[in-house]
């Protein structure tokens, strides 16, 4: 399967998200920091460079969005995406 999209792509598109969202709240980072656990640095560091680790993403993305958002990405309904063009043609 050709995959136009890389890791580094989503990490930072979640970056800007968590950022965006912060900014529309009219948090600081240091709001952010007191309300989620997660130290201020560690939250520039991350809306910087996309870095950071499950834990602290999940506890920035539960005072910025609804946990369900991200859980519902694992559900077994979904279809998975085809893998090549003979599955997208069979479809």
């Amino acid at each position: 399967m050709v995959n136009l999209i890389s890791g580094r792509d989503v990490q930072v598109a979640l970056a800007a998200y968590v950022q965006e969202r912060r900014k529309a709240l009219k948090w600081s980072r240091a709001a952010l920091a007191e309300r989620s656990t997660v130290p201020a640095p560690t939250i520039k560091k991350f809306e910087t460079t996309g870095q950071i680790s499950l834990r602290q993403f999940l506890l920035l993305w539960q005072c910025v969005d609804d946990l369900h958002r991200l859980q519902d990405l694992t559900s077994a309904e979904q279809k998975p995406m085809p893998r090549s063009l003979d599955e997208v043609l069979a479809q």
